[in-house]
């Protein structure tokens, strides 16, 4: 490795990462000011952290001073962390030493997401991936409400043309801030991120699966009826309280609540009145007691 620090030093620029000085790092989570930006990385060594001096930086307090480093080397891009106190993760799996980036790998320093993009069209890569910011949350990689509400007006316009029945399920994470109290943010991030995985594992193709907000998320169930709908919240309120979240080697319990509202199509109704309908359900759910199915 030291061998491989020398030779960046001194290497003329055509030689460094394998003659492609074409990437950079995308900010992509959390959403504000920052998302979007775009750090073209060039033959120069970039330091994350909240430090004034860090070419990358931000001010969330998750992220250490001096958190990673990324550096040109013969091989590519490799990012090694600092000695943070929060860890540096590529694509979800915390790098013990150096680690080279692959085109399209995501890196995160604290709760801060980055999107690494490098090749030939990555010009084309980047203008890609600000138009998927504008679709897909940038935490947990499924749609955001902006595309839920559109796919929902399609679907819905599809159900009264066809006569065919549609279903949301509005779906809450229980006492959520007592996570992120107890636990901290990181760890109510990671139950975001591992909460929709669980659950986009068992979406079908034609359904679609969107956070709505905060720790809320919405399911749509294309053709479904009330009673299919049910068996469908029942087991993902069961597989999330079933299986404890395990952060830091530390096991968290969580519960969902879920409203559930169908439409037979027998009337054009706009998206929000069916989210509506779902989240009084929902609200239904949390009165009850939490953990529970409510339609």
């Amino acid at each position: 490795m030291e061998k491989v620090a020398e030779t960046w030093i001194t290497a003329p620029l055509e030689m460094l990462t394998g003659g492609n000085l074409d990437a950079c790092l995308v900010h992509i989570y959390p959403s504000g000011p920052l998302m979007g930006k775009r750090y073209a990385l060039g033959s120069t060594q970039w330091v994350i952290g909240r430090d004034e001096n860090c070419g990358i930086r931000t001010q969330e307090n998750s992220v250490s001073r001096r958190h990673a480093q990324v550096d040109p080397t013969l091989s590519g891009y490799v990012v090694s962390d600092l000695g943070s106190t929060n860890g540096t993760f590529v694509n979800n799996v915390l790098t013990q030493a150096r680690s080279l980036l692959q085109d399209g790998d995501y890196l995160r320093v604290g709760n801060c997401i980055y999107r690494f993009l490098t090749g030939g069209n990555i010009e084309s890569e980047y203008h890609e991936e600000i138009y998927r910011l504008t679709i897909v949350d940038g935490l947990t990689q499924i749609h955001n409400q902006r595309y839920l509400l559109d796919f929902l007006e399609r679907e819905l316009s599809r159900s009264v043309r066809h006569f065919r029945p549609l279903s949301v399920l509005m779906i809450d994470l229980d006492r959520f801030k007592s996570v992120n109290d107890n636990h901290g943010h990181l760890a109510g991030d990671f139950v975001l991120r591992e909460l929709s995985e669980r659950i986009r594992r068992s979406v079908r193709r034609e359904d679609l699966f969107a956070r709505y907000g905060g720790e809320e998320f919405a399911l749509v169930l294309v053709e479904t009826q009330r009673e299919t709908a049910l068996e469908v919240a029942e087991k993902i309120r069961g597989t999330v309280f079933e299986t404890p979240f395990i952060f830091d080697r530390k096991s968290i319990r969580a519960s969902v609540s879920i409203g559930v509202a169908t439409t037979q199509g027998e009337r054009a109704l706009s998206p929000k009145d069916l989210i509506k309908a779902a989240d009084e359900h929902l609200y239904a759910a949390k009165r009850n007691g939490r953990n529970c199915v409510v339609a």
